[in-house]
């Protein structure tokens, strides 16, 4: 199933273009082995300064969210957390949004985005936030001119939404004496979370709430390993929303060998030769090319590749013409990768001295990766929780920055290391709906993402064992962040709004 937004056709492509948000959307997708230090965007976290914040701040503010009005208490406020031993482990400061007038009963969102580990301030100002950061379909606009308005696609209407920023980002910080690599796991973040949601329902007398969580690009990691450890802690969480997902990160990873994700990108590259003009469009929509696409690549492309050294001089050159037609790049590149060509070398290849952005097929960058301007997240973060939010200056400083320690070497991912081992998240996924019938799942990928593939979520549906009547799949218009394009806002805000109203 598709959301309206997936159908809509793309602007047409640039020549040259900046992208908006790829300093943060690398931050939450960098390769193994990326050195940090030196790079924008990155900060050691044992140079942050400390955050003062000794009672929660609130004001009072209304907005109109999906045509309604409502009056709500925005609230800044600090939550101790502990480690596996109950030692102290981090001081977690949230930032909610909460009706005045809201029940018990009202739905509460928690929301984070990835890394790890990362701010998320791409969730609060880009989708669910009283303010976003209005993107332009005009993809070669300044991004310094870029504002915060009034967001009138937040699911404010529906459920109240708590925003999480994991310690050593945000004005979240570790506790006196405790190294920040202490939390660069899968198990010592998600427990963060885990008790924070369970703080905030105790403090705020929130515990007949459904709860739900919503997590992008690593925070899809986040959210299921979280979930495990809330039900074990007696807390149902009612659903869970993955944008950019990546629970099957494993079985769709592009290593050479692994046939499989060659099959499940080929969808993502369709749609970029799709947006790029380099592909013979013939009346059909882009929905409709990405799903011939998808059904070539695990019907003939898979069995071929399979066939590897085996396959004959004529099917290659079948399946090789096949692929020139969805891609855009001719038949012989793809004879001379044996088939094999990984979405980087795509990329590479579509636009020669040129690259397509990563997280963002749409943006083209220069040879070396550069993007132009991006808008500055730090000072607008702190302008807002300054001057809409009233957090005093003394509190301290708000960090988008992404730890420099949390690359993926340094990461644990606290998984089985031997040559057998696998990864729990789509298990975990698996066992909570089972266990909660009531449970629901909601995963959306962007159409032009590279990172974490269209392709790959629908394989994720196919192979996962998920009850699917409680289940829902979504392809969204533009990337990573596809919220960034406005009418993808306000289609995914609407079946948040869906999810939490429990009309599906």
């Amino acid at each position: 199933m598709r959301s309206a937004t997936a159908r809509t056709g793309p602007v047409p492509p640039k020549t040259r273009v900046l992208q908006p948000l790829l300093a943060l959307a690398l931050a939450m997708a960098l390769p193994a082995g990326t050195a940090h230090a030196a790079e924008p965007g990155f900060v050691d976290p044992t140079t942050l300064g400390p955050v003062s914040l000794p009672s929660p701040v609130t004001t009072l503010h209304r907005g109109v969210f999906n045509g309604q009005r409502i009056a709500y208490a925005a609230t800044v406020e600090t939550y101790a957390t502990t480690d596996a031993d109950g030692r102290p482990a981090a001081r977690l400061v949230s930032t909610a949004y909460v009706a005045t007038s809201a029940a018990s009963a009202r739905p509460l969102l928690f929301a984070f985005n990835g890394g790890p580990i990362a701010a998320s301030t791409p969730l609060h100002f880009g989708l669910l936030g009283p303010q976003r950061l209005a993107v332009p379909n005009d993809l070669q606009a300044d991004a310094a001119g870029f504002k915060l308005v009034d967001n009138r696609y937040s699911p404010l209407d529906a459920a109240d939404i708590v925003i999480f920023d994991p310690a050593s980002t945000g004005y979240s910080r570790v506790a006196e004496g405790v190294a920040p690599a202490s939390q660069f796991s899968t198990r010592a973040d998600a427990r963060q979370l885990a008790q924070l949601v369970a703080a905030w329902l105790d403090r705020h007398g929130r515990r007949g709430s459904p709860v739900y969580l919503l997590g992008e690009s690593y925070g899809t990691l986040r959210a299921p390993e979280a979930a495990t450890q809330l039900q074990a802690a007696g807390i149902a969480v009612d659903g869970i929303v993955l944008l950019g997902q990546a629970a099957n990160i494993l079985e769709y990873a592009q290593r050479r060998d692994n046939i499989v994700s060659y099959a499940v990108s080929l969808p993502t590259l369709a749609a970029l030769g799709w947006y790029h003009g380099k592909v013979e469009r013939k009346g059909r929509s882009l929905a409709q090319f990405v799903d011939e696409a998808s059904a070539y690549g695990r019907e003939r492309y898979l069995s071929t590749l399979f066939l590897g050294n085996r396959a004959s001089a004529q099917q290659r050159e079948e399946v090789a013409q096949a692929l020139q037609g969805f891609t855009g790049l001719s038949a012989d590149a793809w004879l001379k990768a044996d088939l094999k060509l990984s979405k980087v070398a795509y990329a590479r290849q579509l636009f020669p001295g040129r690259i397509l952005a990563s997280s963002d097929g749409r943006y083209l960058l220069d040879a070396q990766g550069n993007s132009g301007s991006v808008p500055d997240y730090n000072a607008a973060a702190e302008r807002y929780y300054r001057q809409v939010l009233k957090v005093p200056a003394q509190a301290g400083h708000y960090s988008t920055a992404m730890p420099t320690s949390s690359d993926f070497n340094a990461w644990d991912w606290d998984a089985n290391k031997s040559p057998f081992g696998d990864y729990p998240w789509v298990g975990q996924l698996r066992e909570l709906l089972v266990a909660n019938p009531t449970c629901r799942l909601l995963v959306g990928n962007g159409y032009y993402d590279s990172q974490t593939t269209i392709g790959a979520m629908d394989y994720l549906a196919a192979q996962s064992g998920f009850p699917m009547q409680q289940v829902r799949t979504r392809y969204y218009e533009g990337g990573h962040m596809m919220y960034t394009v406005e009418r993808t806002a306000a289609g995914l805000a609407d079946d948040i709004r869906q999810m939490v109203r429990r009309t599906w």
